[in-house]
């Protein structure tokens, strides 16, 4: 941790960005809150000023402090939906948005330099605080605000909703909670303390970890139900019969929000495992689509440069116009709701009338572990498919940007994809129905031969 940190600083005293303030931040996890220190002694030894979270923030809390503070950028402390050995260090530019490639390659330069000189500055936290060095301060204030100029939350207040909130344990209890209680809407909250044990399930967001969320939903008759994962980038929804909507269908429900109900007008931008219903929306609305490649280091610069409304991924990750652009799991929540209360429909309602547009889609994706051998093998296997039809279908076009993309003639697409993450290889479908979907995915799996 404390060479990522010195690297951090190299790379800040490189491009003369050590004179403004660096923001650190942390999630729930063991031991984040020393991850974060070490790193704040680190950085403050370099003599550059640091604003160290006073407690476990939000990864886009900790964004948006970094944009409010003017600061050279930030360092966040977090595992997110991953396991406890995933706990990472995650850089922030100065927007506030995750490092572009070109970025996080300089720090890795020097962090190979470091390996070899060993040379690392280090105060100790007492003193970087006694020097002015290392100020705790509260991210929470200044993104509230900024989240009441985004959004007319009194508004919101007054709607009869009753939601269930799952922050999975994770640096986004209690968020909800505060933003919105004292009104009409009724708020039920559970996994809502620290537990960085995170017992019985993984703090991803996705149908088979929110089994609870769901259960109590029926039980009490609830509206919906939002769940962020472990830093609160992503979210996830129940709807009222506790049937959980996929991030496609999420995705899909926020541009129609952003385009029909506040009129906003701009391109959206969508990674290439996100749904078709963008560019139906794109024709219906006349605004342009554009696709990047997996992650959004990717999303956030096209987003910034063609002025977008909103940007997102399959994995339940949208940022918005007029914010940071990064992933906002508690900022989308907040505009489903809305979408909710100015509609007056139920969160199935919202997907029929998004259907009544755009025309049925469903989407599954099935993922399965791989050893590196195994890796190599399977993407000589898929290099060297070619078939004219899958799932009886013709094939008329091969994407290569971000794995294997084969686009059929119906418009459904079928997309074979080896995570940057984690040792998984990763099968992705969209069609129009989920019997078409199920079928693309069996033939994803005979093209790997597994």
């Amino acid at each position: 941790m404390r060479i990522c940190a010195q690297a951090v600083a190299n790379y800040l005293k490189q491009t003369e960005l050590d004179k403004r303030p660096l923001v650190i931040g942390y999630d729930t996890r063991f031991a984040s809150e020393d991850f974060a220190a070490a790193s704040a002694e680190v950085i403050a030894g370099n003599k550059i000023k640091v604003y160290l979270c006073s407690k476990a923030a939000p990864t886009p809390v900790v964004s948006y402090a970094v944009l409010d503070n003017k600061a050279a950028g930030g360092i966040m402390i977090t595992a997110s939906h991953n396991p406890a050995s995933w706990n990472g260090f995650k850089y922030k530019a100065e927007g506030g948005f995750s490092a572009p490639n070109e970025i996080t390659a300089e720090i890795e330069r020097h962090i190979a330099n470091i390996l070899s000189s060993k040379k690392i500055e280090r105060l100790s936290l007492a003193e970087a605080v006694s020097a002015g060095l290392v100020e705790y301060f509260d991210p929470d204030s200044a993104y509230f605000k900024q989240l009441a100029r985004l959004i007319n939350l009194e508004g919101l207040r007054q709607h009869r909703l009753k939601i269930v909130v799952d922050p999975m344990y994770g640096a986004g209890i209690g968020y909800f909670k505060r933003l919105l209680e004292g009104g009409k809407l009724e708020i039920i909250e559970i996994n809502g303390e620290r537990n960085p044990s995170f017992p019985g399930i993984q703090p991803e967001p996705i149908a088979r970890n929110l089994t609870k969320l769901s259960k109590l939903v029926r039980e009490q008759k609830a509206d919906v139900g939002l769940a962020t994962d472990g830093d609160a980038d992503r979210i996830g929804i129940v709807d009222e019969k506790g049937e959980f909507l996929t991030p496609l269908q999420v995705f899909a429900l926020l541009c129609l929000y952003l385009l029909e109900v506040r009129g906003e007008r701009g391109a959206m931008v969508k990674t290439l495992t996100s749904t078709n219903m963008l560019l139906r929306l794109g024709e219906i609305f006349d605004v342009p689509v554009f696709e990047t490649a997996v992650g959004f280091k990717y999303v956030a610069p096209l987003m910034i440069e063609k002025k977008a409304i909103i940007g997102g991924e399959e994995s339940g990750g949208y940022g918005f116009r007029g914010h940071v652009p990064e992933r906002d799991g508690i900022l989308a929540g907040l505009y489903f709701l809305d979408f909710m209360a100015k509609t007056g429909k139920t969160p199935a309602q919202l997907i029929d009338y998004l259907y009544g547009k755009v025309g049925p889609h469903y989407y599954e994706r099935t993922d399965f572990p791989l050893t590196p051998d195994k890796r190599q093998k399977l993407i000589g296997q898929i290099t060297h498919a070619t078939p004219d039809y899958i799932a009886d279908v013709k094939v008329v076009k091969l994407d290569t940007t971000d794995g294997f993309r084969f686009l059929l003639a119906d418009n459904s697409w079928l997309l074979i994809r080896f995570s940057g993450t984690e040792p998984l290889v990763r099968i992705y479908a969209e069609s129009n129905s989920l019997e078409r979907v199920r079928k693309l995915l069996e033939n994803g799996k005979q093209l790997l031969g597994i």
